[in-house]
Order: structure tokens, then C-alpha cells, then sequence
């Protein structure tokens, strides 16, 4: 067992991997602090995230400050007497009172190959900007937004028709892995961390509703990647008829259809055994899934039987 005493921040699925890998390598955790109960779910009543669940199935101490500023939390973190913290996807900015309190630093686990997309929704942003290729980063936690020395990297593809659900499970599994590497490192008094070159900084800043707003004048590989990128939260959507509809999986391939210098963006071209096919803003797309407001998701065939689309009708308002 190593005698390297941890303190863990974290809370949604992608940090479990770490915590887990952590308690089964035989670190002490000495504690796990995670955001408070949000509300989750069709009754929207406050439940614990995936890593405190995962916490108190292990028996490890969860903490759940709204303020890390405050005075009783920061004694309660002195008393744990940390070693080394571990950040993994904890949602919030650690204030300096924090940074300074364990022996050896902080160290986070971003899904991105730093220094390109630094902030809250690195995979999300790589995949709607049709990266073909992410990865994890082992880094020093620092109080400018990830910006702090890499100690390691790992790399993953990303397939043309991958979402960001799929990437960041795989990247979570990664991150754990190149985590417990670099722990060693750390503990051998081996670890080398080099700064990152500020000429290849990207940002991806928090995701909102809007960014999930279809614009048919896009071209079609844009709304494509939109579609996966934001899958499965907060999920690309447009208007049909005044109604808001869920776009969930499209396709770039297979459509033969011609946009002519009549067709409007968002037009309906043709519909199809194989999908929905749709007018952008160079060529045209394959809608394959849908999902009307209230409803459940269809196939594209499903939903235009559903809503009775005909070619000519347009989607986006």
C-alpha cells in the first residue's frame, strides 16, 4: 500500500474511474469532497452525483462544501492532512487556501490534450469541432484555468461518427490509467512536468442551450458534428411547425440528393427508408433519429410519419 495520503475532488461519472482506481491501488483517501445533491431526474429531487454514490459505497469520507472558502471546511481539510490532491471534473475553480494545503500540490485529470481546449467541456468542444484526435492530460493544478505544468499525456482517436458520450467514457478509463502512472512518479520523486506552450491554446468554455440550436445554413459536416458533440446533453434541436424536436443522430453519407439555388437550408429533400434527408448549407444531411418534445426517440422514418412530413417542408422554424 502506498503511504501517500490522497484527497479527492470530484463529482459526475468521468471522475469514478480515478477515485476507484485510487482505492483499489490502495492509496489512502483520506477524503472526497464532491457538490453538493443537485436535483436529477423526471422529479427533480436532490441526489447525490456518481462520485459521492461511489464514496459511500466504499466507505470513504465525503465532504460537500457550497463554499471552499470557508473557514470550518479548510479546518476540516487540515486535520485530513492530505499529501497530494487529485482533481478530476469536480466543477468548480479551487481557491489558493486550497491549492497550498496538501504537502505535495494538486494534480488534475483533464479529458484534453492540453494545452488545446482548456475549460469545462473539452470533449464536447473537440468533437463538435471535428477533431479527429483527444486525449487526457495529468497536469498541476494551478489558479490560472488549466494552465498549470503537464506531467503526462495520453492519446485517442475520435471516429467521424463518434459522440461526445462515447469519447469521454473511454477518455475517463484513460485518465485513471495515466493517472496512477504518474502518481508513482510523484511518489518516486521522478515525475517531470512540462509547461504548456501558450501558443496552442484553445478554449471550451461551459456549454449552453444555445450552443445546441441548429443553424441549416451551416454546412452539413458542421451540424453533423453538432449533433454528436452535444449528445447526450444538451442535445442539438430545431423547429418544426413551432415545436421543438431533438435532432439525436444524423449522417454526412449517403445522401445523393441536390441543393439547388431554389432550396432553402433546412428544407426536406426527400424521406427515405434510410432517413430524412435535409438541405444545408452546401449539401445535403441524413437526419437517422429524432425525438419530438415529450416523446420518444424514433427512427427518421418513425418521426416523419409521425409529424407527416412531406419533401418541402423545412425545419428551423
Amino acid at each position: 500500500m502506498s503511504a501517500l495520503r490522497t484527497l479527492f475532488f470530484g463529482t459526475p461519472g468521468f471522475a469514478v474511474p480515478s477515485l476507484r482506481a485510487l482505492a483499489t491501488a490502495g492509496f489512502p483517501v483520506v477524503g472526497v469532497v464532491t457538490q453538493p445533491d443537485r436535483p436529477r431526474g423526471r422529479g427533480q429531487k436532490p441526489s447525490p452525483g456518481p462520485v459521492k454514490s461511489f464514496a459511500l459505497a466504499n466507505g470513504l469520507t465525503v465532504l460537500q462544501p457550497e463554499r471552499l472558502k470557508d473557514e470550518p471546511f479548510l479546518e476540516t481539510l487540515r486535520a485530513l492532512a492530505p499529501d497530494l490532491g487529485i482533481v478530476a471534473a469536480y466543477g468548480k475553480i479551487l481557491p489558493v487556501a486550497v491549492l497550498d494545503l496538501p504537502r505535495l500540490g494538486l494534480v488534475n485529470v483533464h479529458a484534453s490534450l492540453l494545452p488545446r481546449w482548456r475549460g469545462a467541456s473539452p470533449v464536447h468542444r473537440a468533437v463538435m469541432s471535428g477533431d479527429d484526435e483527444t486525449g487526457v492530460s495529468i497536469m498541476r493544478v494551478v489558479q490560472a484555468l488549466d494552465a498549470g505544468a503537464v506531467f503526462d499525456r495520453a492519446r485517442r482517436p475520435i471516429g467521424p461518427n463518434e459522440t461526445s458520450e462515447a469519447v469521454e467514457h473511454d477518455l475517463a478509463e484513460l485518465g485513471a490509467r495515466l493517472l496512477m502512472t504518474v502518481i508513482a512518479r510523484i511518489e518516486r520523486r521522478e515525475a517531470v512536468e512540462t509547461p504548456q506552450d501558450e501558443a496552442g491554446v484553445t478554449y471550451a468554455p461551459r456549454l449552453t442551450r444555445e450552443d445546441g440550436v441548429i443553424s441549416w445554413n451551416a454546412p452539413a459536416a458542421a451540424i453533423h458534428n453538432q449533433v454528436r458533440g452535444l449528445y447526450p446533453w444538451p442535445h442539438a434541436v430545431t423547429v418544426l411547425h413551432g415545436e421543438r424536436v431533438i435532432v439525436l443522430e444524423t449522417s454526412t453519407e449517403g445522401a445523393q440528393e441536390t441543393v439547388t439555388s431554389e432550396t432553402t437550408p433546412g428544407d426536406v429533400l426527400a424521406i427515405r427508408h434510410d432517413g430524412i434527408v435535409v438541405a444545408t448549407g452546401d449539401r445535403p444531411l441524413r437526419l437517422l433519429r429524432l425525438q419530438a418534445e415529450g416523446r420518444r426517440p424514433v427512427t427518421a422514418r418513425e418521426f416523419a410519419a409521425g409529424a407527416r412530413l412531406v419533401p418541402g417542408t423545412r425545419f428551423g422554424r
